[in-house]
């Protein structure tokens, strides 16, 4: 089954561009796209009016297309055009990513849009994650990740970049909703489902809202007051991760299994897609 879940809020004009590229991207690059999704603001639920469409991919090469000496790039890139950031993965360079504990490919997995993909696709990478993705890792990226963003951008300020700010919360509301599902390690990309699966304050969750619909006002460079409820929430969240970051027991054995599945999956892909499943 094929997979589309975009809003009816998006501009036909820019689906339309997307469709097209990423048709061309195929075609030139001799690869198949079993999944295309949204990754910025649009798909974590605090789009600004001028957001960019990021579309990111897994993109896997064929047969073929592996029997040479000259591996390819793992990446493909392509420019900002007309507010379409557009770019993917080799499904080996993402697995490879995931066992390092790069929460990046757990949103892309877990997008809530779609702009084209494979079901069965999308829900064996899923299970895979489940089963692979170690908490300490991504709980590791989330943290570096946030306080990044936070030393970066709302150290010493009052009046702070809404699209930062935001930068900063989801990383902590990602680690507290990892801290308060022990047995998990693939948190929701959506915001307002992470912010509802982990249950925060109640001043929180309403001062968020607010600034929510602020930033869904606003241009990407719009400003907004830093309420001291949220920095404490940023903080707190972070101090409490040391928790969530020791090492999984028995990590090398962990880590051979993995990598041993995760050449079976890629093998199963490469070969299911080069049959036109």
């Amino acid at each position: 089954m094929t997979l589309r879940s975009v809003p009816e809020n998006f501009d036909p004009a820019a689906l339309m561009e997307i469709d097209r590229r990423l048709a061309q991207i195929a075609q030139d690059n001799a690869v198949h796209i079993p999944l295309a999704i949204e990754s910025g603001s649009r798909a974590w639920g605090f789009p600004s009016p001028d957001s960019d469409y990021d579309c990111r991919f897994f993109y896997v090469r064929s047969v073929e297309g592996h029997l040479t000496p000259w591996p390819e790039r793992d990446v493909i890139e392509t420019p900002l055009i007309n507010e379409i950031d557009l770019n993917g993965w080799d499904l080996a360079k993402a697995l490879g990513l995931l066992l390092k504990g790069n929460a990046v490919v757990i949103e892309w997995l877990t997008s809530p849009i779609c702009y084209c993909g494979l079901d069965w696709f999308r829900e064996d990478f899923r299970a895979f994650a489940h089963k692979h993705a170690r908490r300490s890792l991504v709980a590791r990226h989330y943290l570096h990740l946030g306080l990044r963003q936070s030393q970066r951008h709302l150290a010493g300020l009052d009046e702070v970049p809404l699209k930062r700010l935001f930068y900063s919360v989801r990383p902590a509301a990602a680690l507290r909703w990892l801290r308060l599902h022990p047995e998990a390690a693939v948190a929701p990309m959506h915001f307002q489902t992470l912010m509802l699966e982990s249950a925060p304050p109640a001043a929180v969750t309403d001062t968020l809202s607010k600034l929510i619909e602020a930033k869904s006002q606003a241009r990407e460079l719009g400003q907004a007051h830093l309420p001291l409820e949220i920095a404490e929430f940023i903080r707190s969240e972070f101090d409490l991760a040391s928790e969530l970051t020791t090492p999984d027991a028995g990590e090398a054995t962990i880590a051979s299994e993995a990598k041993a599945e995760a050449r079976e999956f890629y093998r199963s892909v490469v070969v299911r897609l080069d049959l036109g499943a």
